[in-house]
């Protein structure tokens, strides 16, 4: 078989190329342990508060240990519940300090969502009847806002939230 100069250029760029893109996923995998996230946790979308992680009383903000911290969220119908206030009015907004770790573990009871603090590199997709996790070192004081970035319904543009790293 007499194969054309240029069409012998291509086939070993291709080749190599494949070669190269499997080595890299294979280091990935296998030298480093990056995997998907099949071992997600799963739990029952219709009834998160069995999960005590999700139980109303646990939901938000949580200091774990000196500057790390744990935010619990269940996504549903245009919200991010937080938990309630001392007042018992919604917590719309976290407030962290500058330099903290904060593990965000969201769940949701309907339909997919996404979970993205904007500005950051926390981005999720919360499907339901599973537990996303994401840990962050908040390094940059501000306001970061939190929005749903899969489209969930008419009111999607109103599903957000806030969190505060402050100095």
């Amino acid at each position: 078989m007499n194969l054309h100069r240029f069409e012998r250029i291509w086939l070993i760029f291709g080749m190599g190329s494949l070669i190269l893109f499997l080595a890299i996923i294979g280091f990935a995998a296998f030298w480093k342990g990056t995997h998907p996230q099949s071992h997600i946790e799963t739990i029952d979308p219709k009834n998160v508060e069995a999960y005590e992680d999700f139980q109303p009383e646990n939901l938000g903000l949580t200091e774990v240990e000196d500057g790390k911290y744990v935010v619990n969220v269940v996504a549903s119908a245009f919200n991010y519940d937080l938990g309630k206030d001392e007042n018992g009015d919604a917590v719309r907004k976290i407030s962290v300090p500058k330099g903290s770790k904060v593990l965000f573990q969201v769940t949701t009871t309907d339909v997919v969502h996404g979970f993205q603090v904007a500005g950051t590199n926390v981005n999720m997709m919360v499907e339901p009847g599973h537990i996303s996790r994401f840990e962050a070192t908040m390094k940059k004081s501000g306001e970061y806002t939190v929005v749903c970035n899969e489209y969930c319904g008419v009111g999607h543009h109103l599903m957000f939230s806030t969190v505060e790293v402050y100095d």
